[in-house]
């Protein structure tokens, strides 16, 4: 094979800083895979970093991308349990401090030294990846790698919800924010037994129609009348999955006494309003980051078996020359995912 491949970089912090750019393949250590890559989805934070309004440490220039699956390549010479052809999904802690107490503790998403593809690696929008092992998943014959490689935001919606989040069957759940990660939050409580309702901008219509493929309320604007239709104290739990600091004030307004918000969405901006209602109403906030080994197992389980299908959220497979399409319609709201295929 070429020892060249094309790639889809974040080059510098400023707005616009992404380009396609000719890569060497990456050497792969012993505990690592060389990863041939299928499919890589588009993140909502890879168009963070592409707008430059990101509050995470990029270590430019770094190819992004960290929602892929493909096949392995080679492998390093300590690596037992996976051969070449093997198909898998890969999570998205590419380092971690072996010797963290998080990561003793399985909890190596909230270890502090951290590094995830697509930022602190380099990632999956090239041809190639290097890969550790231990970050890899089998994917069943009967999955498609443009549904798989959508793994990853099914595990950070898992985790908010199936996890971090307390949903018993008949709850009424809001969430806030149309993209990926809220639909596919939706998407989850509903398997919870959960009533869900789904809130966006006028501009969010598009992707409010496909929260509705998942059986859920789309509403546009203000949630009000739906939180308090059973008895007007407001809905049992809120995700918080828009990209913005503000939608916290609205969560606050809409979530009843001694319920629970779930904050998976990131927002940089300072958030100006005051917390009162948080302890007035004695209201639990739960921070929810990234995912583990067992939550990607659990996912992978419910996506080849169908309970969780990801395919309404795909708006095209586009090849790395279209990169900027592929971006644009995610980030104009036209499509909620956007997924990618190497050249």
């Amino acid at each position: 094979m070429s020892d060249k491949m094309i790639a889809v970089v974040n080059y510098a912090p400023e707005k616009g800083s992404v380009e396609l750019r000719e890569l060497n393949i990456p050497e792969i250590g012993d505990e690592d895979v060389l990863l041939q890559v299928e499919n890589v989805g588009v993140c909502g934070s890879d168009l963070h970093q592409w707008t430059a309004d990101h509050s995470w440490k990029v270590n430019y220039p770094v190819v992004l991308g960290h929602e892929f699956g493909g096949v392995i390549a080679a492998r390093g010479k300590s690596v037992q349990s996976w051969k070449e052809g093997d198909r898998v999904v890969s999570e998205t802690a590419a380092i971690i401090n072996p010797d963290s107490p998080m990561t003793k503790a399985g909890l190596y998403n909230l270890d502090p030294d951290r590094k995830g593809f697509g930022y602190g690696v380099n990632g999956a929008m090239t041809k190639y990846v290097r890969v550790p092992a231990r970050c890899l998943h089998h994917v069943p014959a009967n999955l498609s790698f443009e549904q798989a490689c959508l793994t990853e935001p099914c595990c950070v919606a898992y985790n908010a919800v199936a996890v971090n989040a307390s949903i018993k069957p008949g709850d009424r759940v809001i969430v806030l924010g149309p993209g990926t990660i809220g639909i596919l939050c939706a998407a989850v409580a509903k398997l919870c037994g959960a009533h869900v309702a789904v809130v966006g901008l006028e501009a969010d219509r598009t992707r409010l129609n496909i929260a509705k493929q998942y059986g859920c309320e789309p509403i546009v604007g203000d949630a009000t009348s739906w939180a308090n239709a059973v008895d007007g104290m407001g809905a049992d739990v809120i995700i918080d999955a828009a990209g913005i600091s503000q939608t916290l004030k609205i969560a606050l307004q809409l979530i009843r006494p001694k319920g629970q918000i779930i904050k998976v969405g990131w927002g940089p901006q300072p958030m100006n309003f005051s917390l009162d209602q948080l302890v007035q109403k004695n209201v639990t906030l739960q921070g929810s980051f990234s995912h583990n080994w067992p939550i990607w197992e659990k996912v992978i389980g419910l996506l080849s078996s169908g309970i969780l299908d990801v395919k309404p959220i795909i708006g095209g497979v586009w090849n790395f020359n279209d990169w900027h399409t592929a971006f644009e319609k995610m980030h104009s709201g036209q499509v909620v995912k956007s997924v990618l295929k190497p050249i």
